[in-house]
């Protein structure tokens, strides 16, 4: 598959480049995107959700009234989830909610993601850039140019570029991400994909080892 690299301005820069089929034209696995991103997600949670249970409460352990003849049910502690201010029952505690995934499998949720963007034609390949400053307005500029769409439009680049990312935080449709940090759930959950060109050789010798 043949893409035209952009310039900036939206503009074509002449210069085309081949995405590699066995990254970019593979038989997509939906299976393997599921469990990639469902770790991902899962990797994501701090697991530090806590309730108290009624051993942790403070509150005096005095029996509230006699065990019989009172007219109701028997009640030993105030600490009792039945009352205001008792403990829970079966709350939640600390857990560790990180799971593992086989390279293999991940390398092929990743192409196969990178496989659907190609088939809707959501890829933009752009020619390499730089920023002084940051500059929101400048990106965005650049996102409208090149006719990215308003949502969901993720920069992979090449390396880290601090300007970059600066000037993307506050525009919530775009995220900039480094080839580094690419996965399946950043791949999916975009709308379009701007490859800073160079990114796609670097895609393509990873996900072919």
């Amino acid at each position: 598959m043949e893409l035209e690299v952009l310039k900036i301005d939206g503009t074509q820069s002449g210069k085309k480049v081949t995405l590699e089929e066995n990254v970019f034209a593979i038989e997509p696995n939906d299976h393997a995107v599921y469990l990639d991103v469902v770790q991902y997600l899962a990797n994501q949670r701090h697991g530090n959700a806590k309730t108290k249970d009624r051993s942790e409460i403070a509150h005096s352990t005095k029996k509230l009234g006699r065990q019989k003849g009172g007219g109701g049910a028997r009640h030993g502690s105030l600490k009792a989830n039945i009352f205001v201010g008792g403990g829970r029952v079966f709350g939640p505690q600390p857990r560790f909610y990180h799971n593992k995934l086989n390279k293999k499998v991940k390398a092929l949720a990743r192409k196969s993601a990178l496989t659907y963007k190609a088939q809707e034609n959501a890829i933009i390949v752009l020619e390499p850039f730089t920023m002084d400053a940051p500059k929101t307005k400048e990106l965005l500029n650049i996102t409208s140019a090149i006719k990215a769409g308003d949502r969901k439009v993720l920069y992979v680049l090449p390396q880290n570029s601090t300007n970059i990312y600066l000037s993307s935080r506050n525009l919530p449709q775009v995220d900039v991400i480094s080839v580094d940090e690419i996965n399946t759930y950043a791949i999916m959950n975009a709308n379009t994909l701007v490859l800073v060109d160079g990114v796609q050789d670097i895609l393509a010798e990873r996900n072919m080892r």
